[in-house]
């Protein structure tokens, strides 16, 4: 024995240590009497103080034989060892002991438990190998995780595995969950909040698109969407295939897309989005010969490549059209009134279109002599008209060029050669040596400018006017939208009136009386983002262009092609 001991005084200051895993492993599966009786032993090693087992069941207020109990129910767990029972005498042991007999697993304890696991199995058509058994309740026993907590674990594999379903992930997802001190049904169930019976789905989505990460919980809303457009999975598939890489708000905007055109089964989402592929392939060849760089062929393919394919025009006409477009510097907008005029006097076949082009490259060539002999002259359709005019006229080139060269101090040089080649037409003058005498010696009047002249520069600038007008509309628009997403206030209040939509859509149609608070909230966002956007000093209708003419979008042109009441050719 020692030669000297701590005081009574001094003890009572101490401190009594208890291991962690103690507390994590142990303290859950025992009841309080175990843990009062297991942490007062702790103590009383450290105390040098005669003190028995009568005298501490009688502290505790607990019955000898039943401290006795305890006591061996700790010696099973491995945290003490008796060395004698009567009188009672132990010694305690680290919590990580490997000393002591194999623990045997009691059956009744897991009566319930078992029969529980036994109808998920049967109900996902697995069975479970007694040694598999074995594995779950040696984990149980050695774990402080609750029985109602792994059966939670269990039917999350069950529904997220499918026909993979194995014990071996059963287990790994449990001891995760252990190593994470995730021990109750509560913590368990938080842990797998994110789950959700369209994990599947979403997975296989994030692989097409090539996303590298978590499912959040808002992901699982786009599903939802989709769903209440009634828009087959499989459609969704479809379009993230198409798409091949991008964000789950990309994919979105092509399956809102598809509803928008009533599109919603996986054939008719692969006939679509084929006829899609097709005019954004045809719009992006289109702009590359007008020269024209296009981000989203979508407007395009709408506003424009859909309909002259639908009139029947192929891809040749339409590139050898765009090709001609380029050299008057002609976008979008104004090759489709080409092509509306083509189709007028029904020229829609490739080799009609064919002839046309060739003609017009013929004018073109023309015009650009005549640009050599007079200076600056706009390439304009009205100028080609002229050239074909005149051609009709039976007027040779060279005829054409020698009134050109007379015309060359005038003002307005086509005006002045138009004039000059229709007197020569009434004096029966095609050649050069027939032109009259007097002819060949008059000179333009300063200024002068016909009124065919006058009408073509009308028409020219009309149709910069409506581009002019139109874009000036779209920019606003856009500029107007670029302020808001930048508030945050605007983008909460939009998301949530986005998602408020997707509720309102599902509550219809499964929890018709909550609806009702679905659309106070809806309305509450819709003031929120009132509000913000009035503080941007901005409105909704700042959000969408605001063309000066709503019926033809300040294009000049109706839908059908018929000219809009606002455009006025005089």
């Amino acid at each position: 024995m020692a030669f000297c001991t701590f005081s009574k005084e001094f003890s009572a200051n101490m401190f009594t240590s208890v291991e962690n895993q103690f507390i994590t492993k142990y303290l859950p599966q025992a009841d309080g009497d175990a843990v009062r009786a297991y942490l007062y032993g702790l103590y009383l090693c450290q105390c040098a103080d005669e003190f028995d087992a009568a005298a501490c069941a009688k502290l505790l207020r607990i019955d000898q034989k039943r401290l006795v109990d305890i006591f061996e129910f700790w010696e099973e767990c491995d945290l003490v060892h008796i060395l004698s029972r009567e009188p009672l005498y132990l010694q305690y042991l680290p919590v990580n002991a490997a000393i002591g007999k194999p623990k045997t697993v009691r059956a009744e304890k897991y009566a319930e438990f078992n029969r529980e696991l036994f109808k998920l199995m049967q109900k996902a058509q697995k069975m479970l190998k007694p040694y598999e058994q074995q594995r779950i309740l040696e984990f149980l026993e050695n774990t402080p995780m609750e029985q109602q907590a792994f059966l939670l674990v269990t039917e999350y594999c069950i529904r997220k595995d499918g026909d993979k379903l194995s014990c071996s992930h059963i287990l790994n997802k449990a001891k995760k969950l252990a190593e994470e001190h995730k021990f109750t049904y509560e913590q368990v169930e938080h842990e797998l909040a994110d789950f959700n019976a369209h994990e599947k789905e979403i997975s296989r989505i994030f692989t097409l698109l090539g996303i590298y990460r978590k499912p959040q919980e808002s992901d699982y809303d786009y599903i939802d969407r989709w769903n209440a457009f009634g828009t087959d999975i499989r459609a969704v598939y479809e379009c993230a295939k198409m798409l091949k890489k991008g964000s789950l708000s990309t994919l979105d905007q092509l399956v809102t897309e598809l509803h928008e055109k009533d599109v919603h089964t996986l054939s008719e989402a692969k006939t679509y989005l084929a006829r899609r592929e097709e005019l954004s392939s045809l719009v992006f060849k289109i702009a590359r010969k007008l020269g024209v760089k296009v981000e989203n062929p979508r407007p395009f393919s709408d506003s424009y490549a859909e309909k002259w394919t639908e009139r029947g025009y192929d891809e040749a006409s339409l590139v050898s059209v765009a090709a001609l477009c380029f050299k008057f510097r002609y976008g979008f907008a104004e090759m489709d009134s080409m092509l509306d005029s083509l189709y007028a006097q029904g020229v829609v076949d490739g080799q009609g279109v064919s002839e046309f082009c060739a003609e017009r490259e013929g004018q073109f060539r023309v015009l650009q002599k005549i640009q050599n002999v007079c200076g600056m002259i706009k390439k304009t359709g009205s100028a080609l008209d002229m050239v074909a005019s005149w051609r009709k006229w039976n007027f040779s080139d060279e005829m054409i060029l020698e009134a050109a060269k007379r015309s060359a101090s005038a003002s307005a040089p086509l005006s002045y050669m138009n004039k000059l080649l229709s007197e020569w037409k009434r004096a029966g003058a095609f050649t050069v040596k027939a032109i009259p005498e007097a002819a060949v010696n008059a000179l333009p009047p300063a200024g002068y400018r016909s009124e065919a002249t006058v009408a073509a520069d009308k028409r020219a600038d009309r149709e910069h006017y409506y581009a002019v007008l139109r874009q000036r509309a779209i920019a606003k628009a856009e500029r107007a939208a670029e302020t808001a997403d930048r508030d945050e206030t605007f983008r909460a209040a939009d998301t949530a009136l986005k998602k408020g939509e997707i509720d309102l859509a599902r509550a219809e149609v499964f929890a018709p009386d909550t609806v009702p608070e679905i659309n106070a909230r809806l309305k509450e966002y819709e003031k929120q983002r009132k509000v913000a956007l009035s503080r941007l000093g901005l409105t909704e209708a700042d959000l969408t262009p605001r063309f000066a003419c709503p019926k033809c979008s300040d294009t000049g042109f109706l839908p059908d092609g018929k000219p809009c009441d606002c455009y006025h050719p005089e």
